[in-house]
């Protein structure tokens, strides 16, 4: 069986893109990261997540980006806003997330031989973050093929992300078609303590308004 190694971070997106490298037929190792988030009520959902669409295994990596600060979602002193989607980058951005994260799934994928690390990005309905266009997983593409053993030999590690041009509703009609549960999923910046969602930050209102632009009903738990 061919390997993939899958970034779940818990969300909607990461759900899907696992379904879908399963229904792709790669063995699926699932990467997680606990990187000093605020929200940590993801990475239960995560262990559900890849335990239920059956992740071989799941790797739970230990990272201290909050020692970097500049992020709502890791710096307590930053607060989330919940205002809506504005204009730029908003304070939500984890800078160089998405960089450290493909590093660390690259070399999990190097020590598996795994033909592809599959991601969630989505540069359609999303918050603007630079590291979730279509050109940035370009150039991450080209650097895997210089850095790893496997592009030098002529059998790079493809960079999947088979989500970046669909919008939220066609993702979850896509999830909905693999059977993904996504009651199990959250994708909330600001959740409480009993991890219901704020129904407020981008995030929320992103997954909501792609949920209402289905037929779909929406299994998430609302604070509001």
């Amino acid at each position: 069986m061919k390997k993939a190694v899958v970034l779940v971070s818990g969300g909607l997106d990461s759900a899907t893109a696992l379904a879908l490298a399963r229904e792709q037929g790669y063995d699926c190792y699932a990467i997680s990261f606990d990187y000093g988030q605020r929200h940590k009520c993801e990475l239960e959902a995560a262990q559900q997540v890849a335990r239920l669409l059956g992740a071989v295994e799941h790797k739970l990596l230990q990272l201290n980006m909050n020692d970097l600060g500049g992020s709502a979602l890791t710096d307590e002193n930053i607060d989330v806003p919940d205002e809506g989607v504005g204009e730029g980058i908003p304070v939500t951005y984890v800078p160089a997330r998405n960089t450290v994260f493909l590093s660390l799934a690259l070399g999990w994928a190097e020590v598996l031989d795994a033909e592809s690390i599959f991601i969630g990005v989505n540069a359609v309905d999303y918050s603007g973050y630079p590291d979730c266009r279509p050109e940035y997983i370009d150039a991450y593409q080209r650097l895997a093929d210089l850095a790893t053993r496997r592009g030098v030999e002529g059998r790079p590690i493809r960079i999947e992300a088979p989500l970046i041009r669909l919008s939220k509703s066609e993702i979850i009609r896509e999830g909905a078609r693999l059977g993904v549960d996504y009651g199990l999923t959250i994708s909330c910046y600001a959740p409480d303590a009993q991890c219901r969602a704020c129904g407020r930050c981008d995030a929320c209102r992103l997954r909501k308004a792609g949920f209402e632009a289905t037929d779909i009903p929406d299994p998430t738990c609302y604070q509001i």
